[in-house]
Parts: structure tokens; C-alpha cells; sequence
């Protein structure tokens, strides 16, 4: 992430979704930043996330529980969300880019993809 007079909440809350595998939801950033910034406020790390999105260096990768999971791994690759505990795991599989890679020989362009596989986890099962 280029520091663009960016302030210390904001890289804060880059650098707590971009350390983390859990693919955290806005709430789930703000309950882990709130101890260190105790006037941060949720709102604050809603819209620095829609920022980050903007910028490309984020993105979402599903809807759990009614919220937004986010990912700062923006090449393409799968998901795993657990119907039972909502976590969300990093699916990297060379079918998945054998499909995009025969896509793009074939003439199509891919810009990106999301596959997500729903089902419950090894803790869940």
C-alpha cells in the first residue's frame, strides 16, 4: 500500500486486514483495532475499506452471516466459508488456473474470478 498521506488509523486497518487469513469483516477489524485506537469508530474502518476497494488493493470475497469478508489477496483464486462456523478459507488450486489460463488461450480476456465452495470445515465436520 503506497503511503498517500495516509493516516496512522488507516494503515493501521490496511495492515489488519492484509496480516490476517481470517478474511475479516469491517466489525471484525474494528473489535481488533479498538484497544489500540479507542476513538476509532466503526464507521472509520467501513469507509476505509470501501476505500481500499476503490483503490483495487482489497476486495470482498463473500457474505457471511450478513456481513462482508475481505480479502487484501486480490489474485484470483478460490474460498472456502464453513456453513456453521463462518470462517473463510484460501482455496489455491491449479485447476482453477488451468480453467483461466484456458480461457485466456482461447481468446477471452479474464480480468479476475471468485469460485466459493460452501460447505462445513474440518472443526465443523
Amino acid at each position: 500500500m503506497e503511503r498517500k498521506n495516509y493516516s496512522n488509523k488507516r494503515v493501521a486497518i490496511y495492515n489488519a486486514i492484509k496480516n490476517t487469513n481470517t478474511h475479516p469483516s469491517a466489525r471484525m477489524v474494528y473489535d481488533y483495532l479498538k484497544k489500540d485506537y479507542p476513538n476509532l469508530s466503526l464507521g472509520t474502518v467501513y469507509r476505509n475499506i470501501a476505500l481500499f476497494k476503490e483503490e483495487g488493493i482489497i476486495k470482498t470475497v463473500t457474505n457471511v452471516n450478513g456481513e462482508e469478508r475481505i480479502d487484501a489477496i486480490i489474485a484470483p483464486h478460490g474460498h472456502f466459508v464453513c456453513n456453521c462456523c463462518g470462517s473463510v478459507i484460501d482455496v489455491f488450486n491449479k485447476e482453477l488456473t488451468a480453467i483461466n489460463t484456458n480461457l485466456e488461450e482461447n481468446g477471452y480476456s479474464v480480468e479476475n474470478y471468485s469460485v466459493n465452495f460452501y460447505g462445513k470445515c474440518k472443526k465443523c465436520s
